[in-house]
């Protein structure tokens, strides 16, 4: 497999950090379905982020090693064969296994989707989300407003499964809606009876979105209450050391990252080595070195595109992420968000200091961080959590990605 530049060189310039005195878990291994992933780390679905290209660097860095999941692909989008959906569930012939994740509200279209996905032979892993807290999803009632709805859950759950055939079906979910809501022991046992193969729970409601601290007693709850199937724990994993940790302190069988590899995608070789019992081994990149990511990353988006400038411009979003605490001023900064080609790019980055190390201060949170927010959902959605009354294909969202 081809390492990026960076990869051989950030691994050199490893230094102890935390992970290097915490002891390695015992787990090393976790199974979905007839699939191993070893070690056991999952990229999170992330929209916008986790397409193609950004699959290929996390997966590079890792060694092969690990599970890459798809941004969030809506039902009714690909029943329709949209055009942009079907570019988003394409996979490098190098990814293995491929792992879909799917939002949908109808089990009806639900089931259509998934039956879709196995009979064309399109994924050998299906993801469903159930955690989103996004607005525009949560108001139609899905994501992580969706397991409210108990019944409506199951009947989602069993279209899922039993139209998957052979291939496993995983989800993801949150606590709740809020601390007056909470779900997410229901749904783990609806889970448990209708034949899902595991559980990611992010540590958080609905209504803190990505703000305070993630409840990684949640995880330990729900492991305790799920002994049959594997629960993976998602929220505030920033370092190797904080999976080591979350693994250590709840029991869980594996972990889900996301924001923390944003403008890193290197986190994953350090994962590997934490999981792999080589503590020390841990990636600080000086800033030559992040910049040749850079540009491979963007050079990647274009190529996946099918056009340099479209991809320059996708990639502006990660500019802020991978520069995070080198000494860059911030005129600088908006000159490369705006950059257009993969020459200006360059150009732009080749007049910093690019002998800079690793600064103190770029591990930690990234991202979105907003908390404490009102979950918009359907109206009435509260007053029974069995009734699914008004629920629909009008419900579906016909966009994938987000």
């Amino acid at each position: 497999m081809t390492v990026p530049p960076v990869a051989s060189s950030a691994a050199s310039s490893a230094v102890p950090s935390a992970v290097a005195s915490a002891a390695s878990p015992t787990v090393s291994s976790l199974r979905i379905g007839p699939h191993t992933v070893q070690p056991p780390v999952v990229l999170a679905p992330m929209a916008g982020i986790t397409n193609a290209p950004f699959r290929t660097l996390c997966r590079e860095f890792s060694g092969g090693k690990g599970l890459f999941v798809s941004e969030m692909i809506t039902t009714r989008a690909l029943v329709e064969r949209n055009e942009k959906t079907m570019q988003l569930i394409h996979f490098d012939e190098s990814e293995k296994p491929r792992s879909i994740q799917l939002y949908g509200v109808d089990p009806a279209t639900v089931g259509k989707a998934v039956r879709m996905i196995a009979e064309e032979g399109l994924a050998d892993h299906i993801d469903l989300n159930f955690g989103c807290p996004v607005p525009k999803v949560t108001r139609k009632g899905g994501g992580s407003a969706l397991p409210y709805k108990r019944n409506l859950l199951r009947a989602i759950l069993r279209e899922a499964v039993s139209g998957a055939g052979e291939l496993p079906v995983t989800m993801k979910m949150r606590k709740g809606i809020d601390d007056d809501h909470i779900t997410f022991l229901d749904a783990g046992r609806i889970a448990v009876e209708e034949g899902v193969t595991a559980i990611a729970l992010h540590g958080r409601t609905a209504a803190q979105h990505y703000g305070g601290t993630a409840d990684w007693d949640a995880i330990a709850r729900l492991k305790e209450h799920v002994p049959e199937i594997p629960v993976l724990g998602n929220g505030d994993i920033w370092s190797a050391g904080d999976a080591v940790r979350m693994v250590r302190e709840t029991g869980c069988d594996g972990v889900v990252v996301g924001r923390g590899c944003l403008g890193r995608p290197w986190l994953f070789s350090d994962l590997v080595a934490a999981f792999e019992g080589r503590d020390g081994d841990v990636a600080r990149p000086a800033l030559r070195e992040v910049a040749d990511v850079m540009v491979r990353h963007a050079t990647l988006l274009g190529e996946w595109i099918g056009d340099e400038a479209r991809g320059v411009i996708d990639f502006r979003k990660h500019v802020a992420w991978y520069l995070k605490g080198f000494a860059v001023g911030s005129e600088m900064r908006k000159r490369l968000a705006i950059t257009s080609s993969l020459a200006e790019l360059r150009a732009g980055l080749d007049e910093l200091d690019l002998d800079q190390p690793w600064p103190v201060g770029a591990d930690g949170p990234r991202g979105r961080t907003s908390g404490n927010n009102r979950v918009v959902l359907p109206d009435g959605w509260l007053r029974d959590p069995y009734d699914c009354a008004g629920v629909g294909e009008d419900a579906e969202l016909d966009t994938s990605g987000g």
